[in-house]
């Protein structure tokens, strides 16, 4: 059972590695995008590259049985989820006119 969420796991990063690249294709179309927004956009490789590191250390603490370290590595790549998608969220919000965009930080306005 867990080779198959392990799997899922994996393919989520595929799917999230592919919304990405759509992402920065789609913010290439525009007319104009802030370099800021595009820098952010640019950085989801790493956190995704990073998740990507955790599951494989994911998968050697399940084969040992350390599941403390198990339950770590899960809350981490899921914190790394959400913060791309809050980010993303705060993004898409900002480029549709719902907020304004200031020193690297998208303020709600």
């Amino acid at each position: 059972m867990s080779h198959s969420i392990i799997d899922r796991l994996f393919s989520s990063f595929s799917d999230l590695e592919r919304a990405i690249g759509s992402a920065k294709e789609t913010l290439e179309q525009k007319e104009y995008v802030p370099e800021q927004i595009i820098e952010r956009v640019a950085s989801y490789d790493n956190i995704l590259a990073k998740q990507r590191r955790l599951a494989k250390e994911l998968c050697t603490h399940i084969n040992s049985g350390n599941w403390d370290e198990v339950s770590r590595h899960v809350n981490l790549i899921n914190g790394l989820s959400a913060m791309i998608r809050d980010d993303a969220r705060a993004i898409l919000s900002a480029l549709s006119g719902n907020a304004e965009i200031d020193h690297n930080e998208v303020k709600v306005c």
